[in-house]
C-alpha cells in the first residue's frame, strides 16, 4: 500500500474556490463526504475508517467540503448559492476523472450524495449514513437548529445539545460565518426523486439517531435500499469501528 501523504491535494471547484481532498490507499475508487462542522480528518481519518476501508482494497478520497477544513471558508455569501456542495462533488468527480467509482457520506455528507445522485451522478454504490429521510426532503429543521447553534455561541448551558454541538464547532476549529453561509446552500430533494435512485444504496445510522428522522424509511424510499443499524447516536458512531466495518462490507460484497 501507498504512503499516506500528510497534506491534502488540491484542486479549483467551478466557482475558483480552491477545495481539498484527502486520499488512504489503492484500488477502487470510493469518495467519502464527511458531515457539517466536521472534516475529512475528523470523520474519516481519526477514528481509523479510511484505513480499514483502504486495507479491503479500495481508493478512498475524502474531499474537505467548501467551508471545512482545509478547503476556502469565503465570507462572501455569493460563495454559496442553493446545491454548491453537489456541484463542488460533482466538479471533483470530474477533476479526479472518476468513471467506476462509489459514494457515500455522513450526515451532510450522507444527504450531499442524494443531491449528487438526485443530479445524475452514478456511483456503481452509494452509502448514505447518519441520515434520514425528514433531513432530505425537508432540510429546514437541522439548518434552522444550527443557525440558532451559530447565532447564539457562548450562550449555552453546558450539557445541553447546543453546547455539546458548539464544542464540535471547537474542537474541529469550524469558521462561523463560513459555516452559516453553508446553511444556505441546503437543498429539499422530492420523495419522487428519492424513489428513482436506482443506485444499490446503505443506509447506515446509530440505533439512537433520529437528528434526521429514520433511516428505514429512507432505505424503504428507494428501490434497492438497505437499512443497516450501528451501536451509537448522531455524535457517537461517528468514532465507532462499525461505522467504516459496514461501509467496507456494504462496498465489498
Amino acid at each position: 500500500m501507498a504512503s499516506y501523504p500528510t497534506e491534502p491535494h488540491y484542486f479549483d471547484s467551478g466557482d475558483g474556490q480552491r477545495l481539498a481532498w484527502w486520499e488512504r490507499g489503492e484500488g477502487r475508487p470510493v469518495v467519502l463526504i464527511h458531515g457539517y462542522f466536521s472534516n475529512a480528518h475528523t470523520n474519516w481519518i481519526r477514528y481509523g475508517h479510511a484505513a480499514l476501508i483502504a486495507q479491503r482494497g479500495f481508493r478512498v478520497i475524502m474531499p474537505d467540503l467548501r467551508g471545512h477544513g482545509h478547503s476556502a471558508k469565503p465570507h462572501d455569501p455569493a460563495a454559496y448559492p442553493p446545491d454548491i456542495l453537489m456541484r463542488d462533488g460533482l466538479a471533483l468527480i470530474d477533476h479526479l476523472g472518476l468513471t467506476d467509482y462509489d459514494l457515500g457520506g455522513y450526515s451532510l455528507g450522507g444527504r450531499t450524495t442524494m443531491r449528487l445522485l438526485a443530479a445524475g451522478a452514478r456511483p456503481c454504490r452509494a452509502v448514505i449514513a447518519g441520515m434520514g429521510l425528514d433531513g432530505i426532503v425537508d432540510t429546514g429543521g437541522r439548518g434552522t437548529y444550527f443557525r440558532h447553534v451559530l447565532e447564539n455561541l457562548g450562550t449555552f448551558g453546558q450539557g445541553s445539545p447546543e453546547w455539546l454541538t458548539e464544542a464540535f464547532l471547537k474542537t474541529t476549529r469550524g469558521d462561523p460565518v463560513a459555516l452559516g453561509l453553508i446553511l444556505d446552500t441546503f437543498v429539499d430533494t422530492p420523495i419522487e426523486k428519492v424513489a428513482a435512485v436506482t443506485v444499490p444504496t446503505l443506509v447506515l445510522c446509530g440505533v439512537e439517531d433520529d437528528d434526521n428522522g429514520s433511516g428505514a424509511a429512507l432505505a424503504g424510499a428507494m428501490p434497492h435500499g438497505i437499512f443497516v443499524e450501528m451501536p451509537g447516536n448522531h455524535m457517537s458512531a461517528v468514532v465507532k469501528p462499525e461505522l467504516g466495518r459496514a461501509i467496507a462490507d456494504f462496498l465489498s460484497a
